[in-house]
């Protein structure tokens, strides 16, 4: 008589989440505690990613100053983590696709808080713009995977609406890291106010790594470089994904070029404000917070193609206001560009796992790639515009970008993709 013998993945040499039993293959929904476990973990990646990220962008003019270059020089800072942050998400979505996902993001996490910290002790520009690269590679492994994780785990009638808590902690993130650089900077300087940042993000990476469930639905692909190529052809062969790629590009770009250069303005006449209040302009953040999750809510009820239009009108629109005197002008501008800028964001990233058909890590990569090299090049090309031109400048450089984004947001409600 023969005997039935269980293999459990442990005995099988499997990792727990690549084993996908029946029982538990569910997709985590509302109101359940994996629910809760899995938006706390990714809501403390992002805003530890986007603090690291972010951090250095309102002492910009500090930095200038301490030493002795130009505010597009200074930018760099900026545009040299976000670059190789974008390039690494080329390698870093594959790699995920092969290993899982929560592997890559616990030890992107951790490597990035440690670079993040030998930065502050670095005496030299270049040595701290090294750090500043290793830091965005790092960082590379989080911002990709986890939009991945979240489409494939979370249940499709929450997608959208977990896709917003996210980007909502990605606004926290960004408005915490340069809120408190720079009111600390005033305090204590700069470089114990990055190493207080620093610290939170590593014990934001111990706790992601604790209560992160482990993935039910990743399937390995393999690594292959004639795979890897099949699927960018085809992510670049879909008639809707390589114009969320180009959104993304002009999204970013716009709204990094505005928070770059207005501490500057700011802090020149007639308001000559101090570097702790430029820093207090960083809680425009927190209309992030609101508008992540009700443009994934109103994209569910009238489309993907009608939000998108709006939230970038409302960016326009903000931008428009800066152009004002009134500082109390100025500052509701940002508000509402910020808030237009993650809505839009928001539902471009959660469009792009709905239209990959397979290798959803590669294309989250794609796409962040062109958003981050938007941050990149138009955050450094900003600094041109405003050494030559002034704000006036800056504002027709950010507008040309936004007229684009609508154009392209646009045909991709036409074409109903």
């Amino acid at each position: 008589m023969s005997r039935t013998t269980t293999v459990t993945p442990a005995a099988a040499g499997m990792r727990d989440e690549d084993a996908a039993p029946a029982a538990a293959a569910s997709h985590i929904r509302r109101g359940t505690p994996a629910f809760m476990r899995a938006t706390l973990a990714l809501f403390s990646a992002g805003l530890a990613t986007f603090a690291l990220v972010y951090c250095v962008q309102p002492i910009l003019p500090i930095l200038s100053h301490e030493f002795g270059i130009s505010p597009a020089s200074a930018s760099v800072s900026l545009s040299v983590t976000t670059a190789l942050l974008a390039v690494g998400m080329l390698f870093t979505g594959p790699i995920s696709d092969a290993v899982g996902r929560k592997p890559v993001m616990v030890t992107a996490l951790l490597l990035a808080s440690c670079c993040a910290l030998l930065a502050t002790v670095m005496t030299s520009w270049h040595g701290i713009l090294v750090m500043r690269a290793l830091t965005g590679l790092a960082l590379s492994g989080v911002a990709a995977v986890g939009m991945t994780w979240l489409s494939e785990e979370m249940h499709p009638s929450v997608a959208a609406f977990s896709m917003g808590l996210y980007i909502s902690g990605n606004s926290i993130g960004g408005m915490s890291g340069r809120l408190l650089s720079g009111v600390m900077t005033d305090v204590v300087g700069w470089r114990i106010a990055l190493a207080v940042i620093a610290c939170f993000a590593l014990a934001s990476a111990l706790m992601f790594w604790k209560i992160l469930p482990a993935s039910r639905h990743f399937r390995p692909t393999s690594l292959r470089p004639k795979t890897l190529f099949i699927n960018f052809r085809l992510h670049w062969r879909d008639k809707a994904l390589p114009w969320l790629f180009a959104e993304g590009f002009l999204l970013m770009g716009a709204f990094v070029t505005l928070f770059n250069y207005i501490g500057y303005r700011l802090m020149q006449s007639p308001w000559h404000l101090s570097q702790a209040v430029v820093g207090l302009l960083s809680v425009a953040y927190l209309t992030g917070t609101w508008s992540s999750p009700r443009a994934g809510a109103l994209s569910a009820r009238h489309g993907r193609g009608p939000i998108i239009l709006l939230f970038t009108g409302v960016m326009l629109a903000g931008l428009l206001m800066t152009l004002s005197g009134w500082l109390w002008l100025i500052f509701a501008g940002m508000l509402l560009f910020t808030a237009g800028f993650f809505g839009a964001h928001s539902v471009a990233s959660s469009w792009i796992g709905i239209r990959a058909r397979r290798a959803k890590g590669q294309a989250s990569s794609l796409y962040l790639f062109s958003y981050y090299m938007g941050s990149s090049l138009a955050g450094t090309s900003g600094g041109w515009f405003w050494h030559d031109y002034g704000w006036h400048g800056v504002t027709a450089f950010i507008g040309a970008l936004l007229v684009i984004a609508l154009l392209v947001g646009h045909h991709l409600h036409r074409s109903r993709a």
